[in-house]
């Protein structure tokens, strides 16, 4: 039996311990890291924040808690391409370098420890942070607000010309949906980076997270092709042709599955 993974049970705390869960996920691909001591140390980043905090009520905190990340030299990952230690939190907690995401996380948790309202916004490419009631978004790489427009010119740069905005850009989002994310990062950044078995533990965490899909069955399926496990592929491209409705598609993952030598039977 497959012991249940450490950040499933932290995900299902009440309440959900997402920054541990996401030092747990950076746990299956670094097994020196010990998240319990990243924990101890994350005191240490807590109280350089708070030493540098102006005082005013913890609702008004938000923005300036970025910007002291901000002084302590945390920022957005420029490298290109970007690697997997962008989404890893202990190596952007060791690099003060990370995603958008990863920032946002570690924005979060300081904001729960210091009592400081804060949300996550699951916007597309570009994940930002609300203070509950507020008027503006904040960018959790620099601390910028972010009014209606700002969030279109984001969309734009982040998703193409043609993209529009629309509320569902704009809604905040649970620990579960982020842990998904993040996953889907990892599993982009590790398959980009040449590393098909880190992208495998990636691929079947979001099989985990997510309800079934073609996309995601279809993603692993890649994954056991580069790997060379025809039969593992198989499985997938059995369960994606289960869960597809499109009739092209269908054809197509029949064919697949034929080139695997054998058409499974449906009912």
């Amino acid at each position: 039996m497959t012991p249940r993974p450490a950040w499933l049970d932290c995900l299902h705390a009440q309440p959900p311990a997402l920054f541990e869960a996401a030092l747990q996920i950076a746990a299956e691909h670094d097994p020196e890291l010990q998240p319990a001591q990243v924990l101890r140390d994350f005191a240490n980043l807590r109280q350089l924040v708070a030493a540098g905090l102006p005082h005013l009520p913890v609702a008004e905190q938000a923005q300036p808690l970025l910007r002291r990340l901000g002084e302590l030299d945390f920022h957005e990952d420029d490298d290109l391409p970007t690697r997997p230690q962008a989404a890893l939190l202990h190596r952007v907690l060791q690099r003060r370098r990370g995603q958008p995401l990863s920032l946002a996380l570690i924005a979060l948790e300081l904001a729960r420890q210091l009592d400081i309202p804060l949300q996550a916004v699951n916007f597309p490419g570009h994940l930002l942070l609300r203070v509950p009631g507020a008027d503006h978004l904040l960018d959790p790489c620099n601390g910028r607000r972010l009014y209606t427009r700002d969030c279109r010119e984001l969309l734009l740069r982040v998703a193409g010309p043609a993209a529009e905005l629309h509320a569902g850009h704009l809604l905040t989002c649970d620990a579960h949906a982020l842990l998904l994310r993040l996953s889907r990062n990892l599993c982009h950044l590790h398959g980009a980076a040449g590393e098909p078995l880190a992208a495998l533990k990636d691929a079947e965490r979001i099989l985990l997270l997510a309800p079934p899909n073609v996309a995601d069955h279809l993603l692993r399926a890649a994954i056991y092709r580069e790997l060379d496990c025809p039969q593992a592929e198989r499985f997938d491209l059995e369960r994606a042709l289960l869960l597809c409705d499109d009739e092209p598609e269908r054809l197509r993952l029949g064919q697949r599955l034929r080139e695997l030598g054998r058409t499974p039977a449906l009912h």
